[in-house]
């Protein structure tokens, strides 16, 4: 099978790799990439676990062909933290135990920091309404969703 050169840039790193022509950009973040934060839970972009950045447009990973990444800029949860310092929604989502076995947690992370990028002050309703892609089998999602609240709030009294 003949593979596909792509260069990409990945949490602002940039990167190069090979790839077959029918391989995802999930399989290739975590098989060749080794970004293994994103989790396959369905394979079919039903449940979100996937989920991550493309160009600014939260996709579900395992939907999207590794090749289609050519020249594009891709945010991962890897990229979520600044070294060792925890994005807000990520420390509230710890402290307030908004999750149980993880794999879920990374997709939610990435889909809730997406819509507090585009609207800081969401309502519960919206919120729900943004997460409904990303499916979680081990909590309720109240603790999600004051999770979120949590942190957006706290985001904005840090911005300027």
């Amino acid at each position: 099978m003949k593979m596909i050169p792509v260069s990409t840039r990945i949490n602002g790193d940039e990167r190069e790799f090979l790839c077959a022509p029918d391989e995802t950009l999930l399989d290739v973040l975590r098989d060749r990439l080794g970004l293994t934060g994103s989790k396959e839970g369905c394979g079919t972009g039903d449940c979100g676990a996937c989920s991550v950045m493309l160009n600014g447009r939260l996709v579900c990973s395992c939907l999207v062909l590794a090749a289609e990444s050519e020249g594009a800029e891709v945010e991962t949860i890897e990229g979520m933290a600044e070294g060792q310092v925890l994005h807000p929604l990520q420390r509230v989502f710890i402290e307030k135990a908004a999750l149980q076995c993880g794999i879920c947690t990374p997709g939610i992370l990435v889909a809730a920091k997406a819509l507090l990028e585009k609207n800081p002050d969401p309502s519960e309703t919206e919120i729900r309404y943004w997460l409904a892609g990303n499916l979680c089998r081990c909590t309720g999602y109240d603790k999600i969703i004051r999770a979120v609240q949590e942190a957006a709030a706290e985001i904005r009294r840090l911005q300027p």
